[in-house]
């Protein structure tokens, strides 16, 4: 795609800070480090979001995500990690190409990065769980 910046990443028309490549996937540091090592692992096709990837692929790129954090960890010195996906608009995604943000972690509250969700469990019943469950289910066939 013409616009896309990660997709002038792939062919090398900008530049990156590449920690990873393979015939499906490459791995960059963010420019924005949220924290020291935040890197974006993102396919070379161009696929919008995570709606547009398949499982294979989807597969790939976690495995790969995996693999790097398990890598960047302990070289930064962190402690824990954050493997995020912001898929559209209303979710954070600012690039529309897919990627996955690996963000090592050094404190819970002051490392530069937020990613705290709310404990709404005093909202729901065992009824109301029960019945989004069943709404949810998919099969595994």
């Amino acid at each position: 795609m013409n616009d896309c910046i990660f997709c002038k990443i792939i062919s090398n028309d900008i530049p990156s800070y590449k920690i990873y490549e393979d015939e499906h996937v490459i791995a960059f540091l963010d420019i924005s480090q949220a924290t020291p090592g935040h890197t974006l692992v993102i396919p070379k096709v161009h696929i919008r979001d995570i709606f547009e990837l398949d499982e294979h692929l989807a597969a790939h790129c976690f495995a790969v995500a995996t693999k790097l954090a398990k890598h960047i960890v302990p070289l930064v010195g962190a402690t824990g990690v954050n493997i995020v996906n912001n898929s559209h608009e209303v979710a954070g995604q600012a690039v529309f190409h897919f990627h996955a943000h690996i963000v090592p972690r050094f404190d819970a509250t002051n490392d530069g990065y937020n990613a705290h969700w709310h404990n709404n469990m005093h909202e729901y019943n065992q009824e109301q769980l029960q019945t989004l469950a069943t709404t949810l289910y998919v099969a595994n066939k």
